[in-house]
């Protein structure tokens, strides 16, 4: 250990003394315009990569701001897209770490930097003489004369820079400067309160008779987790929702059911140094504050000024329509599963850590459909050859897989993206599919290198997952909703390799945050075609294919649940939306997420999909606050797209792929969503087709 932290310091040292060779400010080179030197990265250079490239950045700010020719679209708005790219490169890296690689080192830095970084942007937007050349060109008569693009550029540029407080006076500005800080502060706590209930709590079972009912792959996964924990003849159920999911699923130990689940709903809400509560109130504070000096009404009037949504008030009445008919199905789904513990002779009312164990119960009796069953055929590599066919399929993209390109842990595999007619080379994507210490939980999708005209930049993209690794050598089975989330992750991949724009900052998927999961979920309907079950749901044994009856049950089966999977997201949703339209007032965050979930007639059974004090997509940065109705309302817009497919030559047509790569995939932030969505469907979308998905009751209209 000494010798490590010797090498550690004088790393450090080297790193900072030299920032001429540090490979978070080098230009990327090799082949695709360039790769990110991931294998000469060492914690050691993030903290002078920051000052060198912050400064560097600042210098062409000032030169734009000073400019002294009259600002006009070249020497204002591109110059500024053209500036910052060392820093650009080094959030690049900080991001990756920060999801993929975040130790205890490393989580020094980033506690460091996540205030300066706020405070770095808050000096670009509070620069008087640059706002007063973006407000220029904004409201000048050669607007007009710009190309559309152009033209929703320098929009972007005016409406970020006011939201952000760019017309503010002095003392207002310092106020909101701090504010911001102190959020970068409590967002990088938050974050590392989770994921460090995630790291050191874990279920360890050390007698065989508590592994019934798991299968075999979860058995070797939790016998892996244990070898990882140096645990010798035990096994280990991981604090990941990729481990605790399928465990409630299976195990029949009731006890140990619950047990994990409360393991898993408490993180960051056990009252220790990893409690969240706290941190959340003062979050919410913050962001009242800052909204009202904004000159909004709350935070989430602020948050949906600019998105498809356009107020609170939309957003909840499209919620609020869904949810009852959502509660209503949940009822009739613990009818059915109440009814089979009676007749069980199990003596229990269900409970939260029941509902997924006795909801396979009756997915068995009603559809004869044994999740266990599927998942043999489900192998990830099988799965992602599917979700590569499909993008064939639609968009013409083949994946060629590379070797010896850097990687920043062996886990990660890259693929090379060609348009398979013409050859070119389209983009580049890096696949990081299992769970590790360090690693956040979930499953998203990274932009590495923005696609943009100006230089001729390809689209670099990455997916990461959770997923537990089994026996060295053996394929990797994974749960039916696990491929559904791995084509939806790729949804948001292949947005980003479809993109077409000039400008880096209109890149895909760089869209509203109501419209950004628009691609993802509609690719996930795509999963469950014939095409890609008939070919690439294989026996991990014999090789065979997904018999054609386990296929039609699968698709009988699609809206089983759907009361369940509606409810947990929605209550997690209109919590948000809710804690957000509060305002300055003082929020004990488990007390409020209590009465709010009794006033909406949360079924006790369910738990919000994310609670309060993990809510990672609310509180660990401000991306989704007020925003987490996104899914929701992307989902209305997906479900609504594909009957565009099925209403033509099926899922496969090709002129409706092409309108969709047209209209939606490679246009980016180029034109507004909701034109967007009408020049690919002719129309605004419908709600019917999401409720005719999830087999709810038809809308009155």
């Amino acid at each position: 250990m000494l010798s490590c932290q010797k090498s550690t310091e004088e790393n450090k040292t080297a790193a900072s003394t030299d920032t001429a060779e540090n490979p978070l400010l080098q230009v990327w080179d090799g082949r695709f315009g360039g790769l990110p030197p991931f294998d000469k990265v060492k914690v050691s250079h993030f903290a002078p990569a920051f000052d060198a490239a912050t400064a560097k950045n600042q210098t062409e700010i000032d030169a734009i701001a000073g400019e002294t020719a009259a600002p006009d679209f070249e020497n204002t708005i591109v110059a500024l897209e053209k500036a910052g790219q060392e820093y650009a490169r080094f959030k690049t890296f900080f991001n990756i770490w920060s999801s993929n690689m975040s130790d205890s080192v490393f989580q020094k830095v980033e506690a460091e930097l996540t205030p300066k970084a706020a405070a770095f942007n808050d000096k670009m937007i509070q620069n008087a003489k640059l706002f007063a050349r973006i407000k220029a060109v904004y409201e000048s008569d050669a607007l007009k004369k710009l190309t559309p693009e152009q033209q929703r550029l320098t929009w972007l540029y005016y409406t970020t820079f006011v939201h952000s407080g760019a017309q503010l006076d002095s003392t207002a500005k310092v106020r909101l400067s701090d504010i911001n800080q102190k959020l970068a502060e409590q967002f990088t706590k938050f974050s590392q309160h989770v994921l460090a209930d995630e790291n050191d709590q874990y279920i360890t079972i050390t007698a065989k008779e508590d592994l019934q009912g798991l299968p075999q792959s979860l058995i070797d996964a939790a016998a892996e987790s244990a070898g990882q924990h140096k645990l010798a003849n035990a096994w280990v159920i991981a604090n990941t929702r990729s481990s605790i999911d399928p465990f409630l699923t299976f195990s029949t130990n009731r006890a140990l059911r619950e047990k994990a689940w409360k393991m898993f709903i408490n993180r960051g809400d056990k009252g220790d140094a990893n409690d969240n509560n706290a941190i959340i109130t003062e979050i919410l504070k913050l962001r009242a504050e800052r909204a009202t000096l904004l000159g909004f009404k709350t935070h989430a009037h602020l948050m949906l000024d600019d998105k498809m949504a356009k107020t609170p008030e939309r957003a909840m009445a499209l919620m609020e329509e869904v949810w009852k008919p959502a509660v209503a199905r949940v009822k009739v789904e613990v009818a059915d599963m109440q009814a089979i513990a009676k007749k069980e002779g199990a003596n229990l009312k269900i409970e939260p850590w029941d509902y997924r164990f006795y909801a396979e119960k009756v997915r068995k009796q009603r559809y004869d459909l044994d999740q266990g069953e599927i998942k043999a055929y489900m192998q990830l590599d099988k799965m992602r050859e599917g979700m590569f066919w499909v993008a064939g399929e639609l968009f013409n993209f083949s994946f060629t897989p590379l070797d010896s390109i850097p990687v920043y842990h062996p886990d990660v595999k890259v693929w090379e993206v060609k348009d398979k007619t013409s050859g070119r080379t389209v983009g580049v994507w890096y696949f990081d599919p299992f769970a590790r210490p360090g690693k956040r939980s979930g499953a998203w999708m990274n932009t590495y290198r923005n696609q943009n005209k100006l230089d001729g930049a390809i689209p670099m993209v990455s997916n990461n997952s959770n997923f537990i690794k089994g026996k060295p050598g053996e394929p990797v089975l994974i749960s039916l909703d696990d491929a559904n989330t791995l084509f939806h992750e790729f949804g948001h991949a292949l947005h980003g390799l479809s993109s077409n724009v000039t400008y880096p900052s209109l890149q895909s998927p760089n869209v509203a945050s109501d419209y950004v999961e628009f691609p993802s979920q509609l690719l996930e309907r795509w999963f469950t075609t014939p095409e890609v079950l008939n070919t690439f749901a294989l026996h991990f044994e014999t090789g065979k294919p997904l018999p054609q009856a386990l296929v039609e049950k699968i698709n009988k089966a699609k809206s089983f649940n759907s009361g369940f999977n509606t409810v947990e997201y929605l209550a997690s949703a209109l919590v948000d939306m809710k804690l957000h339209l509060e305002g300055a007032k003082t929020i004990d965050p488990d007390k409020f997420e209590r009465e709010t979930l009794g006033a909406l007639g949360m079924p006790s059974e369910i738990v919000m999909r994310h609670r309060t004090p993990q809510f990672l997509h609310i509180f660990a940065d401000d991306g989704y606050s007020a925003g987490y109705y996104s899914y929701i309302w992307s989902d209305v817009i997906s479900a609504d797209a594909f009957t565009a497919f099925t209403e033509a030559g099926g899922p496969y047509d090709k002129s409706v792929s092409a309108r969709l790569s047209q209209h939606v995939l490679s246009v980016g932030n180029t034109v507004d969503p909701a034109e967007g969505y009408r020049l690919f469907r002719g129309r605004d979308p419908k709600i019917n087709a999401l409720m005719e998905a999830r087999d709810f009751a038809k809308p009155n209209k």
